[in-house]
């Protein structure tokens, strides 16, 4: 069973940084691949990170350079270090864990950055 629970979310200033954790209380998180996505009001949730089991990422090209998607396999952890932030990256970010056998969901953590 995988039950996902983000934090870290909030209200900064362009240029400011933040840092979103998910943390999966189930016992499948070390061969999950982690994602983290973020929904705008009026928009389509999009795809912003991913990180394999093995640690490989990748990230959008939106947030390339400014955002890094990391875990942490003893802590069933995924972070999202997001720096630079701008006006534009203001939503709710959700976390991911996907395998063959599930497709699981945090609940989102808003993120709003002003200008």
């Amino acid at each position: 069973q995988v039950q996902l629970v983000e934090s870290g979310g909030g209200l900064v200033q362009a240029g400011e940084s933040l840092r979103l954790s998910c943390t999966d209380s189930g016992t499948g998180f070390s061969i999950s691949a982690m994602s983290w996505y973020r929904q705008a009001p009026g928009k389509q949730r999009e795809l912003v990170a991913t990180i394999t089991g093995g640690g490989t990422a990748n990230s959008a090209g939106s947030v390339k350079g400014r955002f890094t998607i990391s875990r942490d396999n003893s802590k069933n952890t995924v972070y999202l270090q997001m720096n630079s932030l701008k006006p534009e990256d203001t939503g709710v970010y959700y976390c991911n864990a996907l395998t063959d056998f599930w497709d699981a969901w945090g609940q989102g953590t808003q993120v709003t950055v002003s200008s």
